[in-house]
């Protein structure tokens, strides 16, 4: 069974935050709170992690996983960012939105086997800006949604009676809303709502 962390959803406890760090380094998959709802997230170079998050959702191989940053200076390491987009990045993280970026080499061949463009996002939580701090690294990252709607994104304990035993930490931040990002195709010109999630879609359509 993995463990249970029941962090302050405002002021996250560094004790706390720092257990979780380690579980990370020594190559472990967790569920933490993003602010809408729970992730799946583990090390970038977590080959095995990227592998259990697969079997957990039953994702096809070339599913798009997404890379959770602290702040914008990850971003520009991942993707190609203009002077505009920057501009508009700025604007909307942290927040709701994942945002699709031209990649950059920077990104694992794990997670970006034939294509040429990442997602990207910074989230609004204090949880988990906290442990990506306290990481010092970004977490590759899928929103926790199984086949068949078996499990609410949103409840710690539930999300504990269903995946205890397949994951190796829940960080329960509390009840949250169940409402994956706003995606937003920023790599063609003019941008592109790929899927309307809890960030307003008002400035791109």
């Amino acid at each position: 069974m993995g463990q249970f962390f029941s962090i302050h959803p405002d002021n996250p406890q560094p004790r706390l935050l720092k257990q979780a760090v380690a579980i990370l380094e020594k190559d472990g998959l967790i569920v933490y709170p993003t602010g809408t709802n729970y992730g799946l997230g583990c090390a970038m170079n977590n080959r095995k992690g990227v592998e259990r998050i697969i079997r957990i959702k039953n994702l096809p191989a070339s599913h798009r996983f997404s890379i959770l940053c602290a702040d914008l200076s990850d971003i520009s390491r991942f993707a190609r960012v203009d002077n505009q987009t920057y501009r508009l990045l700025k604007r909307f993280l942290p927040g709701s939105y994942t945002f699709v970026l031209p990649a950059t080499r920077e990104v694992p061949k794990t997670i970006l086997p034939k294509r040429k463009t990442i997602g990207l996002r910074i989230p609004d939580n204090p949880i988990c800006l906290g442990l990506l701090k306290a990481f010092g690294e970004p977490l590759i990252t899928s929103s926790l949604s199984l086949p068949d709607e078996q499990l609410s994104g949103g409840d710690p304990e539930e999300i504990r009676d269903t995946l205890g035993k397949q994951v190796d930490l829940i960080v329960d931040g509390g009840i949250l809303p169940d409402i994956p990002s706003t995606v937003v195709d920023l790599t063609d010109g003019a941008p592109q709502v790929i899927r309307e999630g809890a960030g307003k879609i008002d400035y791109f359509t």
